[in-house]
């Protein structure tokens, strides 16, 4: 296969705004969304296939950044990589949701995929996934319940044993698990496909928080009944993958100091891509696996759960193209068929018929932040946060830097809940943040610091996000105007996190080097979406002190954190819902984080383009850029509709 000449390097996440027409197609298990530009039809599968620019031997696709932990799976523990490219064309989950629709009247609708089914003991605290039977990686090693064992403990002493080890999800009782390089030792002289009787006597162990009932059992006790645990393993650590593999190939490394080969050499998966080959900062090579056990599926049985289809193309390339007009050039000579595609170019895309894209739909958990550093002077002060929230122009933010003049911009929030997740947003009707420099120097007054003579707040960004600078710079002339000095600084991604921003580390390792941290930092790197889909989510990771990574502003208080322990220790409805409003009043008056809103485009200024002579439609991840920021590319439809 011959790959683009140019030279590819990472970058981070940038913008763009669009306007769309929404086309909805009707699938056997319920609806489902393509948003695009143009009329599309319903999804088909045959076996082959000829644009109307010649036949697709290979699919490629240009990205804006190299992945933020490489292509390591092990570094799901920490909510990357990110992008994921691997997220469902190599790796499958033991569960995913209904395609691009997540909610069916406020709620989301699970779908089989490694698991083919599950139950809830009537005390809602042991749940037991029934595994798919005769799934194979794509090295050949079997799938089964001694490798999701495998995996799963394998995290859990990467995270140093932690009992929120599930990104952040601390809904088992660990005390009970005696897991560690022991336990690993044996695993590796045992081996996951046939255990001996040593291992399986500890894998069988119903006092354990995970154990196996045979081959195709995995059995979950749970320390308090959690609604949404199914929900927890849609990406990330809920993502399968070969442990055997791991064990033959230096195994699982050390807290804090993963094995690296996989940085390079992805473990084995069971989806329908395999990866061929790999130049870091550059590209990947995909091909199709050929064993893929679902590889045979009807096309009824993938229109109801389109995550599995086996895809339409042999070959996938994905790049990374630093700049924006080469991105756009790429769409127009074909070199690329996929792109995000920015701002300065979006002019060139709304006119050009050729083009398509994609937008969020109004049920997607999709935000955009500023975090402020709650342990660093003088952002540690309170109503010198309150200061800050209120002297931003929040229009001018929507309309300026994400282009809502221009079918873009952001809608009003309040957090820490994402507002599509109506179970828990906004339990108290607090009004989002509002513009009021009257209230804003009011509150820097009350908060004695004395702007004359402190130095700049650090305010970081990560380079390449056109979004993140306009806004920066609209926020310091609104700071700037109550008299708060600061110094925009422009990061590269490899040091876009500690010790310069948060994010990355847990709660306590943050406090530890606040100091260094700035005082205010994007939130993530451009907009953020669940680390898993559920309501629980935001709360568990941006506002408490037992996660794993994403407290951006290092905060915590004990109301907040009330709350917080009782989404997963079975507190009854009433009590949670009182518990959970004090304690989104709680995070509304410190102030943590300035909620600039939630998005309508799908980089919040921006979105992922097409060539709809090649391309008819795709589906993105299950929570809208939560895992990946382009294309799932085995769900990607050509113009006609047929493989190729």
């Amino acid at each position: 296969m011959n790959l683009p000449s140019k030279r590819k390097t990472a970058i981070s996440t940038v913008v763009i705004a669009v306007v769309v027409i929404v086309v909805l197609i009707v699938a056997a298990a319920g609806a489902y969304f393509y948003y695009v530009s143009t009329t599309t039809s319903s999804v088909t599968t045959s076996t082959s296939s000829t644009s109307s620019l010649g036949t697709v031997n290979t699919l490629t696709i240009d990205d804006e950044t190299w992945p933020t932990g490489d292509l390591n799976q092990l570094n799901a523990i920490g909510a990357i990589p990110y992008p994921n490219w691997l997220d469902y064309t190599v790796y499958q989950s033991l569960v995913t949701l209904n395609g691009n629709e997540l909610y069916s009247n406020g709620t989301i609708a699970v779908l089989p995929m490694l698991a083919s089914s599950w139950n809830e003991s009537a005390s809602g605290t042991t749940w037991t996934f029934y595994l798919q039977k005769g799934v194979t990686f794509s090295n050949g090693d079997p799938f089964n319940a001694y490798q999701v064992w495998g995996e799963l403990y394998g995290f859990y002493y990467l995270s140093g044993n932690t009992s929120g080890w599930a990104v952040g999800y601390n809904v088992f009782n660990m005390n009970t698990a005696n897991f560690g390089p022991a336990t690993i030792a044996l695993m590796t002289s045992s081996g996951l496909i046939t255990p001996n009787a040593q291992l399986m006597s500890i894998m069988t162990n119903s006092s354990w928080p995970i154990y196996v009932n045979g081959p195709n059992e995995i059995v979950f006790n749970l320390k308090a009944p959690f609604l949404y645990f199914p929900q927890m393993w849609v990406q990330f650590t809920g993502l399968m993958f070969d442990t055997q593999y791991v064990l033959e190939h230096g195994g699982f490394g050390a807290p804090g100091a993963y094995n690296t080969y996989f940085n390079s050499n992805p473990i084995p998966g069971t989806g329908p891509y395999e990866v061929t080959n790999v130049v870091t900062n550059s590209y990947v090579q995909f091909q199709q696996n050929p064993t893929y056990w679902a590889k045979n599926w009807t096309s009824a049985q993938i229109a109801a759960n389109p995550y599995m289809d086996p895809g339409h193309v042999k070959n996938v390339v994905v790049t990374v193209e630093l700049d924006d007009v080469s991105r756009y050039v790429d769409l127009t000579s074909g070199t690329a068929d996929i792109a995000p595609i920015l701002s300065q170019d979006w002019s060139s895309v709304v006119s050009n018929p050729q083009f398509s894209y994609f937008v969020m739909p109004n049920s997607a958990a999709n935000i955009v932040a500023l975090a402020l550093n709650t342990q660093r002077y003088p952002t540690n002060n309170t109503d010198f946060r309150q200061a800050i929230v209120h002297a931003i122009n929040y229009t001018a933010v929507s309309d300026e830097a994400f282009l809502g003049t221009q079918g873009g911009g952001l809608t009003p929030m309040m957090g820490p809940e994402y507002p599509s997740f109506t179970q828990l947003y906004d339990l108290g009707n607090i009004a989002p943040y509002q513009y009021n420099t009257t209230l804003a120097t009011a509150d820097l007054t009350a908060s004695g610091v004395n702007t004359a003579t402190m130095a700049p707040l650090d305010f970081r960004i990560i380079q390449g996000c056109g979004t993140c600078l306009s806004t920066a710079q609209i926020v310091q002339s609104d700071l700037t105007a109550i008299g708060i000095p600061t110094n925009i600084i422009i990061t590269t991604p490899s040091q876009y996190g500690p010790p310069y921003v948060a994010g990355s580390g847990t709660y306590t390792q943050e406090v530890n080097q606040s100091q260094t941290i700035a005082n205010i930092m994007w939130f993530g790197t451009a907009t953020f979406a669940p680390d898993e889909p559920t309501p629980a989510d935001s709360l568990l990771t941006w506002v408490s002190n037992e996660t794993s990574a994403n407290n951006w502003a290092i905060y915590y208080n004990p109301t907040v954190q009330t709350c917080i322990n009782d989404l997963t220790n079975g507190t009854p409805q009433a009590a949670l819902t009182s518990a959970c409003t004090a304690a989104q009043a709680q995070v509304a008056s410190d102030a943590p984080y300035v909620w600039l809103g939630s998005v309508k485009l799908f980089f919040g200024g921006g979105s992922i383009v097409w060539n709809n002579h090649i391309v008819k439609s795709f589906l993105a991840d299950p929570v809208f850029s939560g895992q990946t920021a382009t294309a799932i590319f085995n769900t990607v439809q050509f113009d006609n509709g047929q493989d190729t």
